[in-house]
């Protein structure tokens, strides 16, 4: 008499877990390990297509005060430490309230340190 083995067949809802855990590690690390603007920084706003920003940021408050990131304390400094990835390309992230002047006045002196283009950073959405 031979006996029957029979192999069950692993539930489908173990693979599906499985990747929905790794999918929430992975968005864990990543939330982490992103350099945040301020919180109380408001982007202007662009039609839904606009451009993700990258790195080499600088910040505009409402009030027209700069934001360099650490480390750097003027223009020249900014301009030197932007990374081989964003070719020499210096990236403003204006408070949607911040001066026009004081806009400008940051965009001259990024050029004059010798940035190669200046691009303003905005968040995706409907504009007001």
């Amino acid at each position: 008499m031979s006996a029957r083995f029979t192999r069950r067949r692993s539930e489908p809802i173990l693979t599906l877990i499985n990747v929905v855990f790794l999918l929430l590690a992975f968005f864990l690390v990543v939330g982490t390990l992103a350099a945040r603007p301020p919180a109380d920084l408001q982007l202007v706003a662009l039609p839904e297509g606009a451009r993700a920003p990258e790195p080499g940021r600088v910040a505009l408050t409402a009030q027209g005060d700069i934001l360099w990131p650490e480390g750097v304390a003027d223009a020249s400094a900014f301009i030197a430490q932007l990374p081989p990835e964003a070719g020499g390309v210096a990236r403003i992230l204006p408070d949607r309230a911040a001066p026009a002047s004081a806009l400008v006045a940051l965009a001259r002196d990024l050029s004059a340190a010798g940035a190669q283009g200046i691009r303003l950073v905005a968040e995706r959405g409907e504009t007001p």
